[in-house]
């Protein structure tokens, strides 16, 4: 058995917990139903406990545009099968449109040092004139609109006009290579294409024109193609159906006609990794994301008018998702595109000053590699404004929390989320009215019924076990695209557990109810028969200077499994037996016997997805000789090649 004896990092002041809307939250459902509550654990309780009334409440709270309806939940035992608010109608750009004055929506930053801004006003005028475009194209509700975008403002105005009218959302980033693109788009048929001309990043300037025209010619659905003059190098084009953005508006269009929609009607169609196979389309519904939303930004993040939010993401992760729907709260959002070091490491830090960043999002890679750059906010930068820093998109280890209050800012709540494209949103993460722990998440998700099982599907507390929902939650994914009889989406989560979501990840539930993530659990390490969290090896293994990341995988050997650590390091730094010493001893003394590695080598790069996050399975494959199917999925495929017939592993 474990136990978590973590240090308290943060605590909210009187004033904080006192001015926060979870509090309000919480004193408007314990007079509307006189229930005594006490704190956050006792309104999570109630809200699992009373799910029905729970969810309705949101929908008051934040007053949803929208018709609610009667019937909350039909078939709410079901896994799957739930069928929440069967007779509500409302939009989702709608409810992010709902402001339309003169308070900044958004504001752009570019590598390049672009800057630029839209107020709520000027979107809505921007949605309405693409939106108006696109009914005169013959976009209708159910149609797919792809978009291979930047992090910039046409592409919000872009899911926001695709929404309006009903029509479904699906976007990537423009990185990805031509297989990654068509294995994603090709899947969902599009209608209508979105795209640049080029991008930025690391100091140069990607040219997009040949991957468009290839994406083009093998999408046969696509009718028409948008092309944004990103760079300011498109000359535009000779074919009918390729439009230069500007043109293709529709200046005289000053409304917006928003299509009602079913509640459990298609939003997003969002996207596995894909790297053990063609990526599964998972389609997310209206209603359930937006409640979701509403609830993490409203009452998790605090999130109101007057906060600037940033989350460090690209339009092929679920986060930049996330991120638009601070607009429902009327906050300020500020987006970034381009490389997060370029042209200095403290490039985001000087944006954070600059646009009054109050709550700052980012990914844990991001951090790790920040703080073995040397780079401290703290006494480089003001961060006045600066009140909550997210983390999400691998497990942040507890030494991150240490960088975070001594190097960047001590008065921060620090929330490390968890969840998924799965869910387009967390099963567990912040809260502003609790403690921060050190190495723990804060909480689990108001309205989810977030537990932990052991192999045998009993619950364990202060123990490691698989991460799973007991409970039907409005933002479970409505289907997979072209899985007509409901298999492959069963499969992924119900069929460990009868009835039950298992979430894939491997966790446990603290002593401060709290949840501490071990990394997946197709890729916990198995070696003698003892289950192991590749998170819990990341830990300590980045403790030594001279390691930037690492990888840990199982590899099948004299009957058993034994721990392959492979580790980057340093430039012009090699691995000796000395620095395999190092590592082996950091292991040891802060882990187990177990955790250490019986095979350590070097390698010149780690392969990670295109969101950032290292592919444990895809490197299994290979020291297996095993075929790993795709490999467009990866920002960087010929890191694999690294892995392949190393003598070590013999």
């Amino acid at each position: 058995m474990t136990t978590s004896s973590n240090a308290m990092m943060w605590q909210p002041s009187a004033d904080t917990i006192a001015d926060a809307r979870m509090t309000d939250f919480l004193q408007h459902i314990d007079k509307s139903y006189d229930l005594g509550l006490a704190n956050y654990a006792d309104l999570h309780q109630w809200s699992v406990q009373h799910k029905e009334d729970f969810w309705s409440q949101v929908w008051d709270y934040f007053d949803v545009v929208g018709d609610k309806g009667k019937t909350i939940l039909e078939n709410g035992d079901k896994m799957p099968g739930a069928n929440w608010f069967p007779q509500a109608k409302l939009n989702f750009a709608e409810n992010l449109l709902r402001h339309k004055d003169e308070h900044l929506a958004l504001i752009f930053r570019g590598e390049n040092g672009t800057r630029q801004q839209l107020t709520y006003a000027e979107l809505y005028g921007e949605v309405a004139a693409l939106a108006a475009s696109f009914r005169a194209h013959g976009v209708q509700a159910g149609d797919r609109i792809a978009g291979m975008l930047p992090n910039c403002i046409e592409t919000v105005v872009a899911m926001l006009a695709t929404t309006s009218i009903g029509a479904i959302w699906s976007s990537c980033s423009p990185d990805f290579g031509v297989q990654g693109v068509l294995d994603r788009f090709g899947q969902i048929e599009p209608k209508l294409f979105i795209t640049v001309d080029g991008y930025f990043y690391n100091g140069k300037t990607i040219d997009l024109a040949d991957k468009t025209a290839a994406i083009l010619e093998s999408i046969e659905s696509i009718e028409q193609t948008l092309v944004v003059n990103f760079t300011g190098n498109y000359q535009g084009s000779e074919q009918s159906n390729m439009h230069a953005w500007q043109e293709f508006l529709d200046a005289d269009a000053t409304s917006i006609d928003f299509a009602p929609m079913n509640f459990n009607d298609p939003l997003y169609i969002m996207f596995s990794s894909g790297t053990t196979g063609v990526p599964k389309c998972i389609v997310h519904g209206i209603g359930g994301t937006l409640l979701q939303h509403y609830k993490e930004h409203g009452l998790h993040t605090d999130l109101d008018r007057d906060d600037t939010l940033f989350y460090f993401t690209t339009c092929g992760w679920m986060m930049w998702n996330w991120l638009v729907s601070g607009l429902a709260l009327g906050a300020t959002l500020v987006l970034f595109d381009g490389s997060p070091f370029a042209p200095k490491p403290e490039v985001l830090w000087d944006i954070a000053d600059e646009e009054d960043i109050s709550v700052f999002g980012t990914s844990a890679k991001y951090l790790s590699a920040l703080e073995k750059a040397g780079v401290k906010p703290a006494e480089s930068h003001q961060l006045e404004s600066l009140r909550a820093l997210l983390t999400t998109g691998s497990v942040l280890p507890p030494e991150s929390f240490d960088y975070v209050y001594r190097d960047i800012k001590q008065d921060v709540c620090l929330s490390s989320i968890s969840g998924g494209t799965d869910i387009v949103s967390c099963f567990a993460l912040g809260c502003p009215i609790l403690p921060v722990y050190r190495g723990e998440l804060q909480c689990r998700g108001l309205g989810l019924a977030v537990d932990i099982f052991d192999d045998n599907g009993n619950p364990v507390r202060q123990q490691k076990g698989e991460l799973v929902c007991t409970q039907s939650f409005p933002c479970m994914p409505i289907g997979f695209w072209n899985d007509a009889d409901g298999e492959r989406y069963y499969n992924a989560y119900f069929a460990r557990f009868d009835n039950i979501w298992a979430h894939g990840d491997y966790a446990e539930l603290t002593e401060h109810n709290g949840v501490i993530i071990y990394g997946r659990s197709d890729a916990v390490l198995n070696p003698g028969g003892v289950r192991i969290g590749t998170a819990e090896i990341y830990r300590q293994v980045e403790k030594v200077d001279a390691v930037l990341e690492s990888i840990a995988v199982g590899q099948q050997h004299d009957d058993d499994e034994r721990v392959v650590l492979f580790v980057k390091l340093r430039d012009g730094i090699q691995l000796n037996e000395e620095l395999q010493q190092e590592i082996r001893r950091t292991i040891r003394a802060n882990a187990t016997p177990r955790h250490v590695p019986a095979v350590i080598a070097q390698v010149d790069d780690i392969p990670r997805t295109i969101s950032g996050k290292i592919v444990e399975l895809a490197v299994r494959q290979v020291i297996h000789g095993e075929t790993v199917k795709n490999t467009d999925a990866l920002a960087n495929p010929e890191a694999l090649e690294l892995f392949k017939n190393r003598t070590e592993l013999a």
